[in-house]
């Protein structure tokens, strides 16, 4: 078995204006050759958006990109013609494949705090596709939920053989992490949590290639990549 503690403490932290943000892996101005991913995961950033601040048009492609709103609620517009609202507790998907240009602003008069993922598709220069969906997993503790997967049973469908799952554990309960791919990366949002003996804390994540149960020490919300590669 392989494990691997990735400590809050040593992710990038950059803060520029009205944007702060912490990079587990290497972006943008911050780079780090030992932070580089986890197989098809390439980005979390936990970001703080300032009121009425935001990224302006800008494009992507070929990335899956997962927005996850904790805090407040971002407005995107993009080149397809989506124009949205996403609010604490939704999720939001795109899938830049042949090129998307977007905005993601905080309109909003209170600081805006979200983590933004991307995830390599395995498939280059599809159509562009958009997706959202309401996922708050304090509204349903102690459980998995799904959000995003392969299959068309997925509420969000991602182009990787990989699935993303939420869960908020009340204090000494327990979940288990039953993987149908190849590696395992839970990232801490709040709380603590142990798994495999180790303590992973709000910001930290642990990388481990097998089953395992998770206890919550304290109330705790967290995401689990099921990742191929």
């Amino acid at each position: 078995m392989t494990t691997y503690l990735h400590h809050s403490e040593d992710r990038g932290h950059v803060k520029a204006g009205w944007l702060e943000s912490k990079h587990s892996f290497s972006f943008g101005s911050w780079y780090n050759p030992e932070f580089m991913g986890i197989g098809s995961l390439r980005v979390i950033n936990d970001d703080i958006i300032a009121a009425h601040k935001g990224f302006g048009t800008h494009p992507h492609d070929n990335m899956e990109i997962l927005t996850c709103v904790l805090q407040g609620t971002i407005s995107h517009k993009d080149s397809m013609g989506n124009q949205s609202q996403i609010h604490a507790g939704e999720w939001q998907l795109m899938s830049a494949g042949t090129g998307i240009q977007h905005s993601e602003v905080n309109q909003g008069d209170e600081a805006l705090h979200l983590l933004q993922i991307w995830i390599i598709p395995n498939v280059q220069n599809a159509e562009p596709t958009y997706q959202q969906i309401e996922c708050d997993p304090k509204q349903t503790p102690n459980v998995w939920q799904l959000i995003v997967g392969p299959n068309a049973n997925a509420p969000m469908h991602i182009r990787q053989n990989a699935e993303v799952k939420t869960a908020f554990l009340q204090k000494d309960h327990t979940l288990n992490v039953e993987a149908t791919q190849k590696f395992n990366y839970v990232h801490v949002i709040e709380g603590e949590i142990e798994i495999l003996g180790q303590v992973v804390k709000a910001g930290d994540a642990l990388f481990f290639d097998d089953l395992a149960t998770i206890q919550a020490h304290v109330d705790s919300q967290f995401i689990w990549f099921d990742l191929n590669n």
